[in-house]
């Protein structure tokens, strides 16, 4: 068997060759995320806000049922052919959007996008898990997320840039090329299997294997199960945002560039966040992370209804974004800490699943009130949710780490470590891991 090490430091090369093709995934999402809803809006004469959003649902469920075969084949093909066929299924993209003469054609496109995005983003999430063992998830998943999200900030400012410049079409989807031909070249000649790194790490492991992978990631795991719900609920509200937030600001008669703008400030602070919050999760509790992170994303969207200006609607944008940045490296830490090498792929794969079905639930559930009593009532709803999803993780989840910090104890200099079980002995009884 081939000798690998496991680390961050040791396996720095391929890592940021990851990181580099998980920037060119997120860039594919970026390019639809300013200017989509409003090509629905002036050049399909799409006026029902379900059916604006319709592009968002299709791309949720195709990406969740993506993430969940990622994730059971990912042992079986390995994680790198999985991440090329991803590439594959991403050519037809910026095309069907280019040219397409009806909306039917940019709901095809967003079948490849969920696809491209469930397998190549899936991969380079687990591979980097792989490369860098236990001590520094949090991290990894940061800077990984980062780069993911910082791309989608960038592709979204640069289409909607170029929209407003040369016109929806076809101009802003010439990008999407560029990143289709950079992403599959890159992850054919230059990223290796991570297959060795998982044995290696199979055999110090001392998480016990999960009995039921799908229902103990799904729910039955009090740590899994909060993770999974949280996930959901956070792609719920993203997929409102992406739909509804564009809208929101046409009607506030802002221009193309000033959405780009605004919108683009969200996965931003997003993005850059990560690579602090990524870290802290290495540090600090990840139950405080996660439920401080989701009940900000809560205010923020509340806040949303009393905002009229670009510097409140940047100021909002920010906050989500940082909201966003606590969670979401947070989320892949806690699940890869709760789990045996052999299950996380799979365990990883059911929580994508569900997280993303979030997108077609929150596009669904917000196009059906926005259309009936209001945009506005629609993102309080979500706001509320959202809030209430921080409140499920307070009550449930459980720490599962010997050596985290509170982060209110850090705040007041009283920097105690947790007193929580170590996550190996999840088998030990769930009253013995509450604080």
């Amino acid at each position: 068997m081939e000798q690998v090490k496991l680390g961050l430091r040791e396996n720095w090369k391929q890592f940021s060759l990851l990181v580099l093709i998980n920037a060119f995934v997120g860039g594919m999402v970026g390019l639809e995320r300013s200017i989509l809803p409003q090509i629905a809006e002036k050049e399909f004469a799409l006026a029902a806000k379900t059916a604006i959003l319709s592009f968002i649902i299709v791309f949720g469920v195709v990406k969740a049922f993506s993430n969940y075969f990622a994730g059971s084949l990912a042992n079986r093909f390995g994680r790198k052919n999985l991440l090329v066929f991803g590439w594959i299924m991403a050519i037809p993209i910026p095309f069907l959007l280019m040219f397409a003469p009806n909306w039917n054609w940019v709901i095809v496109a967003n079948v490849f996008l969920g696809i491209n995005q469930g397998l190549a983003w899936s991969s380079t999430v687990v591979m980097k898990i792989d490369l860098v063992g236990e001590k520094q998830r949090g991290l990894a998943m940061g800077i990984n997320e980062s780069a993911g999200y910082l791309a989608v900030a960038l592709f979204a400012f640069l289409s909607g840039y170029i929209a407003n410049q040369y016109g929806l079409r076809p101009y802003p989807f010439y990008l999407g090329i560029v990143l289709v031909f950079l992403g599959l070249l890159g992850s054919y000649f230059f990223i290796h299997d991570t297959r060795q790194h998982v044995i290696q790490e199979e055999q110090t492991s001392r998480i016990p294997r999960l009995k039921d992978i799908f229902l103990d990631t799904t729910w039955k795991n009090r740590n899994l199960g909060s993770v999974t719900q949280a996930g959901l609920i956070n792609n719920l509200n993203d997929g409102m945002v992406w739909g509804i937030f564009p809208i929101l600001l046409a009607s506030k008669e802002f221009e193309l560039q000033e959405i780009g703008i605004i919108t683009a400030i969200y996965p931003a602070v997003w993005g850059l966040g990560q690579l602090l919050t990524g870290k802290m999760s290495d540090k600090f509790c990840k139950k405080d992370m996660l439920f401080v992170g989701m009940l900000l994303q809560g205010i923020a969207l509340i806040l949303l209804i009393w905002a009229e200006t670009m510097g409140q609607y940047m100021g909002i944008s920010a906050l989500l974004g940082w909201g966003t940045a606590m969670v979401y490296p947070t989320f892949l830490a806690t699940l890869a800490e709760n789990t045996h090498p052999l299950d996380r792929a799979k365990s990883m794969g059911i929580f994508r699943l569900w997280r993303d079905l979030g997108y077609a639930i929150g596009a669904l559930m917000t196009g059906i009130i926005a259309d009936y009593f209001g945009i506005i009532t629609a993102i309080v709803f979500i706001g509320l949710l959202t809030s209430f999803s921080a409140i499920i993780i307070k009550i449930r989840m459980r720490c599962g780490e010997g050596e985290s910090v509170k982060i209110w104890d850090w705040l007041i200099g009283k920097e105690v470590q947790s007193t929580c079980t170590n996550s190996h002995s999840m088998v030990q009884p769930l009253e013995r891991l509450s604080y």
